[in-house]
């Protein structure tokens, strides 16, 4: 079983600035946070909503994490551990906007 603090898509929350500034309390990294989230999504996202514990593992979520990330919804309607699992981890366009350009992603999901 991959660790709980890999995402389904593959990302790894350890390393999440989002997940580092709720469990610290930190008010700076979370405010950086979301000024860059919100440049690089074209939305304005606040400090309040950078508060995110991991993608599998309990606790809150970020309102996209937990709502509205399509790789997310669609691996626990399958109920995958991870896209890892799945037989379209390869040619799956949702998951390819993340692991197309991470090999860091690519590696946890044991994509080659």
């Amino acid at each position: 079983m991959m660790k709980k603090l890999i995402a389904y898509c593959g990302l790894d929350c350890e390393k999440c600035e989002a997940r580092i500034a709720t469990l610290n309390g930190d008010a700076a990294l979370r405010d950086k946070v979301a000024k860059e989230w919100s440049a690089l999504n074209g939305v304005t996202i606040t400090p309040e909503m950078i508060a995110c514990e991991g993608c599998r593992a309990d606790g809150v979520k970020t309102i996209y994490c937990s709502s509205l990330c399509p790789i997310r919804q669609c691996a626990i309607g399958k109920t995958a551990d991870t896209c890892g699992d799945c037989s379209e981890v390869e040619v799956c366009e949702k998951l390819l906007r993340i692991t197309g350009n991470n090999a860091d992603a690519r590696n946890n999901l044991g994509i080659k």
